[in-house]
């Protein structure tokens, strides 16, 4: 029986999997991911979902209405977010102290058939599970229409993102609070003060390619994509391969990349590695994609958070 309907479609997808699997061995891993994969399914029914189906190491599930979509997406990284708890105490499987949960979710009509959906917005929901950094809800504006104001309070605009496949831009929120003003990855190589008075623009180079922008035009996307905000013609650097955020007051870089983002800050020689990770950009410094900035042959991009006191920056440099 084929039916046509209006429905949110949900995609989750664990990261880190793949660490476990070389830390665990196949028997400990498959049953450390299976187990978390049943624990999101759990999500899904307890709020009027249907597993649609499971992914490996992720799943696909469609919700009549928006608001228990977004429940539970919830409810599935507070699980989570407990297991890895779990993963300190005595005798719990290490492995799962690497687990990360990235959700997407659209709206539309959907053709369920055979146990399946199909549909624009199945296709958009996977596709938006690409930008989703560790821990993180993406929606689309017509999920988000679909709730109330008090729900729609706890998420913030992220513009307009073109998703690999379509050609129209999507217009997407993001899930959650202010992030801390400096995260502990930010302060790996040492302790950052907090500034006197927030920054207001963060200038980004790459070859002759020169970029300075506003907190108030953020968030971008830098990657391969001609579309990209930040355009690095890279062969390791993927389509959309990070993002750069403002937000608490600071500037976050966002790894959504298949070769990792790396930082360098200036005045260290010591590299940090973002795995679907962010960090705290302060300073300058610089920004590997898909390589090292240790790496002769890597693209770098070179960065500067800057004040601009009185003067108003133009949103393109040279």
């Amino acid at each position: 029986m084929t039916l046509i309907a209006q429905r949110t479609v949900l995609f989750a997808d664990l990261r880190g999997s793949t660490s476990i699997f070389e830390r665990l061995g196949n028997a400990e891993a498959t049953s450390v991911i299976t187990h978390t994969v049943a624990l999101l399914g759990q999500s899904v029914g307890e709020r009027g979902g249907r597993v649609v189906k499971t992914l490996g190491d992720g799943l696909m599930a469609v919700f009549d209405t928006s608001p228990a979509g977004i429940q539970a997406a919830a409810q599935m990284h507070e699980s989570l977010e407990l297991l890895v708890q779990r993963g300190s105490e005595h005798g719990a499987s290490a492995g799962l102290r690497a687990l990360r949960l990235q959700v997407a979710l659209a709206r539309g009509e959907v053709v369920e058939m055979g146990g399946d959906c199909f549909g624009d917005a199945v296709n958009v929901a996977a596709r938006l599970l690409d930008h989703a950094g560790d821990n993180e809800t993406l929606i689309t504006d017509e999920v988000f229409g679909g709730l109330v104001k008090l729900e729609q309070q706890r998420f913030r605009s992220l513009d307009w993102m073109h998703l690999r496949g379509r050609a129209e831009p999507v217009h997407v929120h993001l899930l959650g609070g202010k992030r801390p003003a400096y995260d502990a990855a930010a302060t790996a190589f040492g302790a950052v003060m907090a500034p006197m008075q927030e920054p207001e623009g963060i200038r980004l180079t790459w070859r002759r390619t020169r970029r300075l922008m506003t907190s108030e035009r953020l968030p971008m996307v830098m990657g391969r994509s001609a579309q990209s905000a930040f355009c690095v013609e890279d062969s390791r650097v993927s389509r959309q391969h990070a993002r750069i955020d403002w937000q608490g007051g600071v500037f976050s870089l966002v790894d959504l990349s298949i070769n990792g983002t790396f930082v360098r800050f200036a005045g260290s020689e010591e590299v940090l590695s973002l795995k679907r990770g962010t960090c705290t950009l302060h300073g300058s410094g610089v920004i590997g994609l898909g390589g090292s900035p240790a790496d002769v042959s890597a693209a770098t991009v070179k960065f500067e958070v800057v004040h601009f006191g009185d003067t108003q920056p133009r949103d393109t440099l040279g």
